[in-house]
Formats: C-alpha cells, sequence, structure tokens
C-alpha cells in the first residue's frame, strides 16, 4: 500500500507516515485508523525494506514495530537515525521498560507498547511530527544560554558556533531547560514540557535523552558542565558561560 505519491502535492500539513509492520491484520487495521484520521500511510512488512522506503523517500514519521522479518527494528532505528532526524515511534509487543529504553538509547523518539490504542497512536504520531515541524508551542526567539544557541524556529542546536544535530524530541528538552537557565525541572516536569502528557511516557526516557544530548554536546557524563544532574529531583542546564 503506497500512499506516498498520493500525497507528495498535499499541502504542508499532511501527515505521511511510513508503517513498518509484519503482522498483516494489525497494518491493515492501523493504516486504515490513521487514513480515517487524514493521514496517508505506506505499508511495508520487512526491516530492510522499511529502511530503503524511509530513506529513499521523505517521511514525516515512521511508525517501527520491533520484531521484523529481514532485520529488526532496532537496528533499522540505528540505521535510520545515522542517517536521517525523521521522528520514529517504535512499537513493541513487549512491555518490559527495558526494551523501552533500548529503542530510545537507539535513537527512537517514542514508543507505543502492543496492544495499543489507534487513538493514542495517532496523539503520538502528531505530537513528534508537530515537535519535527517546530510546531510545538508559540513562536520563540533565539535561545541563547552561555555558547550554547537554539534556534526554535530552524530546529537547530549550536555549541560555540559549531552545529549539534539533535532530534526533534531532544530539541524540546533541551528547549525547556534552556528557557530556564539553572532552575532544576524534575523529570516529570520535562516530560509534560516535552512531549505534552507525563503520564503516557515513563521516567527513565528522560534519562535517556539527557544521555544522548550529553554525547552530542561533548559533556562529561561523570562530571557534566552543560546539563547537570540534581540527585533526586531532576536536571538543570547550567548558565553562564558553558
Amino acid at each position: 500500500m503506497d500512499a506516498y505519491a498520493a500525497g507528495v502535492s498535499d499541502a504542508a500539513t499532511t501527515i505521511k507516515v511510513l508503517l513498518v509492520e509484519d503482522d498483516t491484520r494489525l497494518a491493515q487495521l492501523t493504516s486504515r485508523y490513521l487514513e480515517g484520521h487524514g493521514v496517508l500511510v505506506t505499508v511495508v512488512q520487512d526491516g530492510v525494506e522499511g529502511q530503503n522506503e524511509a530513506l529513499r523517500r521523505q517521511y514525516d514519521c515512521v511508525v517501527l514495530d520491533l520484531m521484523l522479518p529481514g532485520r529488526d527494528g532496532i537496528e533499522v532505528c540505528r540505521q535510520l537515525r545515522s542517517r536521517s532526524d525523521v521522528p520514529i515511534v517504535m512499537v513493541t509487543a513487549r512491555g518490559e521498560e527495558s526494551d523501552r529504553v533500548l529503542g530510545l538509547e537507539v535513537g527512537a523518539d517514542d514508543y507505543v507498547t502492543k496492544p495499543f490504542s489507534p487513538r493514542e497512536l495517532l496523539a503520538r504520531i502528531r505530537a513528534n511530527v508537530r515537535r519535527g515541524r517546530g510546531q510545538v508551542g508559540p513562536a520563540q526567539e533565539t535561545i541563547q544560554v552561555g555558547k550554547l544557541v537554539l534556534d526554535p524556529a530552524k530546529m537547530t542546536v549550536m555549541l560555540d558556533g559549531n552545529p549539534i544535530d539533535v532530534t526533534a524530541y531532544e530539541f524540546s528538552i533541551l528547549r525547556a531547560l534552556a528557557q530556564r537557565p539553572g532552575k532544576v525541572l524534575s523529570r516529570e516536569q520535562l516530560l509534560d514540557l516535552a512531549k505534552g502528557s507525563a503520564d503516557l511516557s515513563f521516567d527513565r526516557s528522560i534519562d535517556v535523552h539527557v544521555s544522548r544530548l550529553r554525547a552530542k554536546l561533548g559533556d562529561d557524563s561523570r562530571s557534566p558542565k552543560i546539563l547537570k544532574t540534581v540527585r533526586g529531583v531532576g536536571y538543570l542546564l547550567a548558565g553562564g558561560e558553558t
């Protein structure tokens, strides 16, 4: 089912989703629901094909099953994230936190656990697409904290004049902290500010994203100077010179 071609000339608000799911019945039911809410869906059922399709065409979001023939979702996610900043929502039949954390660690922006509500999946897709398009909240001026500069309009991050490649979700977390330099934000607050719904995630997801941000910013995880941890409370972005 290739809905991509049908939507290339649509308005910029149209959402184009690549659904990588090998369960034919679930893929049909999910795509039917999403299409009923104005989403253009392309379905592929193999990991290798899904990876190639995601890199061949421009999608607003990739919904990626964890267990796939050809190449599993973890490896597909890792490969995509090394070459693309497309929002990725991981789908897993496993409810263990370790599987969710692993998905986030290799670059997924969000996740849903089977069996999932199509309505929840749609909400997550829309939220991640809004972040990817820089449409979360009111327009913001450039934010500067020390040598760190964020441009919400362009969704770009610069550190000491050098560009830093971040995902839309990572940008949302960093922006929430940069708007409140020196102030400690709890995991719950960051979840709420970055996603708008803290009850639909779990605390360790923030830890994973902060860890990835530190690595990208070159911040020492054992003694961070930029993204600091306040034990038992949360995180803060150091003010002043970084």
